[in-house]
């Protein structure tokens, strides 16, 4: 795996294709927008989906974990899809979240779709968090030192006169979106006029994740 990095306030991050970040000072994991449960949360509305979203996200999340193996994991918010996905984790589900936080420090940010994450799930619920210039919280506000999620980031490329669409990481290098973890998760286009709130401009880059690593085009080359 070739290693790529993010800068953000002049922090250097692993970008793993995963769609993960990884502070190797702090030892800290970042990731954004799990949405747990997605499928069962579509089939009580009728929309039958393969219920196998979060046995899947749960393993890549494993991998990502397996590779770093970081100290302290912080969950950007939206990690469950509605408020009461926690309650429909499977017991295997439930034993596999906590084999990966022991040891570990886990953060949950609470985000728009899991306002109220309750005490259960291990590890500790906040707004946002702040260590050194960078505040991780789930709504970008186009801060500086900032990185969120949300909005899930993705990007068209050209590729071997083809083009190619993938999730991707928004920075300028000043702040980040990050983009969705989740197996079941769509994504928003980097030329939505969102992100120009955020950046300003299209003067930033689409780290976009490839099969073994991240690819990195400035955001003006995208559409």
């Amino acid at each position: 795996m070739r290693v790529s990095t993010i800068t953000v306030a002049d922090i250097d991050f692993v970008s793993d294709f995963s769609g993960a970040l990884f502070w190797d000072e702090q030892r800290l994991l970042v990731v954004s927008d799990l949405h747990l449960e997605k499928g069962s949360s579509f089939a009580a509305r009728g929309v039958l989906l393969p219920p196998y979203d979060t046995i899947a996200t749960l393993s890549r999340l494993a991998a990502v974990i397996a590779r770093h193996d970081p100290r302290m994991v912080i969950a950007l918010g939206d990690s469950f899809h509605d408020r009461n996905a926690h309650e429909r984790l499977s017991d295997t589900d439930r034993e596999t979240l906590a084999a990966l936080q022991v040891r570990r420090n886990w953060i949950w940010i609470s985000g728009n779709h899991d306002p109220a994450l309750p005490s259960d799930l291990g590890g500790v619920v906040a707004t946002e968090v702040a260590i050194g210039p960078i505040k991780f919280r789930h709504e970008p506000t186009g801060a500086s030192g900032e990185i969120a999620g949300h909005l899930h980031p993705k990007a068209r490329v050209p590729t071997r006169g083809r083009s190619i669409e993938r999730r991707c990481f928004a920075s300028d290098r000043e702040r980040a979106v990050m983009p969705a973890f989740g197996a079941y998760t769509g994504g928003l286009s980097i030329r939505d006029a969102a992100f120009a709130k955020i950046f300003g401009s299209s003067g930033f880059m689409a780290h976009v994740l490839g099969d073994n690593r991240v690819h990195a085009f400035a955001a003006s080359r995208c559409y």
